[in-house]
């Protein structure tokens, strides 16, 4: 008994902040943690001290490396849909119970090809724009994303991140702005419902109709090459972007016509669904914790908004989605980096960034339903003069 008392003891002292950290306990749980909330005062440091910490080769773009990886990636999804072909050789029930697994690991492969065409938005892939571009614009389409679309309105997240007025996707509401019917939803129940809406069909929603996205005075559709998000000179982007997107979905149906639509849905739609959630899911949670502020006009800068993300831990996951799920912080800051060096660089960063890095190893779907029910809304605390910082808050 006196030896747990003292294995007790040293759990409650090495426990630290910065993440969700866990003595060893081999005999007892341990209760773990909460984060602190990030700091939103001016930080005393500058980005040009953060990029001096970081080995100057950390900012090199490889074409060769940045290859190597499409061409991992797409030598694995090839791999995983030869299998395919000898699953009705295989004895019952193991043929039925195969297809999930290869859904799920496909979708997996793709996600990190998906994580690929977003560092060519990012001009992250190769020191050629023209480069960057016909690879993302290859990838993204064959994942049916419009690429120069959605990369002009990232590039703008990434300018405005943590704006309440000019951020352009997850942008909290005020507690007042809320539709009528959230507190409805503000069940176990209700919870389910929305999580499956928005993983399942959020993202085509967010592309289509701007869901979850800035408001705007009309459509925000990205297939609407004259839809408020883009300007005057981004419009012939946009129609390259869906004509790519016409040419895929030509394709797509012309692989239907031969092969079947339930062939075309098992091999490659189920596969896109999850990898779908997947970016959905990354998403959400790098933006959306209680301990992460939002701005308004009056007090957000750039830096304050780039450092109001989180780090999360997805596990083997992280080195299949190329790191974009543990370095978002890093990425945040330093967006033109390579996946493959961002790592070594959020580590250099994180002496500096001290108490203003935030890290989160709950499990994914651990967290995913956490911030579902924590993080509904934000206001500005009560009793204090900082007006313009805003809170995520889960009391109606």
């Amino acid at each position: 008994m006196l030896d747990e008392c003292v294995l007790l003891g040293l759990a409650k002292e090495t426990m630290g902040g910065g993440g969700r950290a866990i003595a060893p306990k081999p005999k007892l749980e341990v209760e773990i943690k909460p984060l602190s909330r990030v700091p939103h005062k001016k930080p005393p440091f500058t980005v040009g001290q953060l990029k001096k910490a970081i080995p100057p080769h950390c900012f090199e773009r490889s074409l060769i490396s940045s290859f190597s990886y499409v061409v991992y990636d797409l030598s694995l999804a090839f791999l995983l849909y030869i299998a395919t072909t000898y699953f009705h050789l295989l004895p019952h029930p193991l043929s039925l119970i195969a297809w999930p697994i290869y859904w799920i690991f496909q979708g997996c492969i793709l996600t990190g090809v998906w994580v690929i065409a977003h560092e060519c938005g990012h001009h992250a892939f190769s020191k050629y724009q023209w480069v960057d571009d016909v690879v993302g614009l290859t990838l993204h389409s064959a994942l049916l994303v419009p690429y120069f679309s959605w990369k002009i309105s990232h590039r703008r997240h990434h300018s405005n991140t943590g704006s309440l007025e000019r951020d352009e996707v997850f942008v909290p509401k005020s507690k007042s702005k809320l539709p009528w019917y959230s507190k409805y939803l503000n069940n176990p129940l209700g919870r389910s419902v929305t999580l499956l809406i928005t993983l399942t069909i959020g993202w085509p929603l967010y592309l289509a109709f701007n869901v979850s996205g800035r408001p705007y005075d009309r459509l925000a559709s990205h297939y609407h090459p004259y839809a408020p998000i883009y300007s005057d000179r981004e419009r012939l982007l946009i129609y390259v972007s869906d004509t790519a997107l016409l040419a895929a979905t030509f394709l797509l149906y012309h692989v239907a016509s031969v092969k079947g639509l339930v062939w075309l849905v098992c091999v490659y739609g189920v596969p896109l669904v999850i990898v779908n959630a997947f970016l959905v899911t990354i998403t959400y949670l790098q933006h959306t914790h209680s301990t992460l502020p939002h701005y308004d006009s009056s007090e957000w800068e750039w830096l304050r908004g780039a450092l109001a993300t989180v780090d999360r831990d997805y596990g083997i996951l992280n080195k299949v989605f190329h790191h974009i799920t543990d370095t978002h912080v890093a990425h945040h800051i330093f967006s033109t980096m390579p996946h493959y060096h961002a790592m070594e660089a959020t580590n250099a960063m994180k002496p500096i960034l001290s108490e203003y890095y935030q890290f989160d190893d709950t499990p994914f779907y651990k967290a995913m339903w956490r911030e579902a029910r924590e993080c509904l809304y934000v206001e500005p605390d009560e009793g204090t003069s900082e007006k313009g910082v805003y809170w995520y808050r889960n009391k109606f």
